[in-house]
């Protein structure tokens, strides 16, 4: 069991919950590039859906739904499983920064230390998907040491490029 609090040490997370969903809609709105990569858009339902969807085979308890926070400012979303595709590998099936908070390296640190917990925890490698094409998530990945491993084409998502990182 993953404790979020423990995601990083410079921000505050928490769950995300309904509640949150005007925030979480405004972080996607302003990231239009990602979602010019899929057949999402950046509606009320979609982070709902986003808040609830799991891979096959795993149930909510696995399931991460969270926000790093300074102050009341939602700086990063994360969606995180625990134990996906296998019990040694966390998958991150979403991360998105507020734009006010890109280009700063914050994205890299709430990763660096995402890594360094999940770590110490027993996790050994860190599993994701890339829209194919969005050279912002392309970039940013392999700037921070993620590997594409394979392709994989997804209904409604186009072609996947799977990455992962040994940790």
């Amino acid at each position: 069991m993953i404790d979020i609090s423990r995601l990083s040490r410079q921000f505050k997370v928490r769950e995300l919950i309904e509640e949150d969903i005007d925030a979480i809609l405004k972080v996607y709105k302003e990231n239009d590039l990602f979602f010019q990569y899929c057949e999402a858009k950046p509606t009320k339902a979609q982070v709902l859906d986003d808040m609830l969807l799991t891979p096959p085979g795993m149930d909510q308890s696995s399931k991460y739904y969270v926000g790093f926070y300074s102050e009341n400012d939602l700086i990063a979303i994360m969606d995180l499983i625990d134990g996906y595709p296998k019990p040694e590998i966390a998958y991150i099936g979403l991360f998105m920064i507020n734009m006010a908070f890109q280009g700063k390296q914050i994205g890299s640190a709430i990763i660096h230390e995402t890594e360094e917990y999940l770590n110490s925890i027993g996790i050994k490698k860190i599993r994701l998907a890339i829209n194919d094409g969005n050279p912002q998530s392309t970039h940013f990945w392999k700037k921070n040491g993620y590997v594409i491993i394979r392709e994989v084409d997804k209904d409604g998502w186009g072609k996947l490029l799977e990455a992962e990182k040994s940790i």
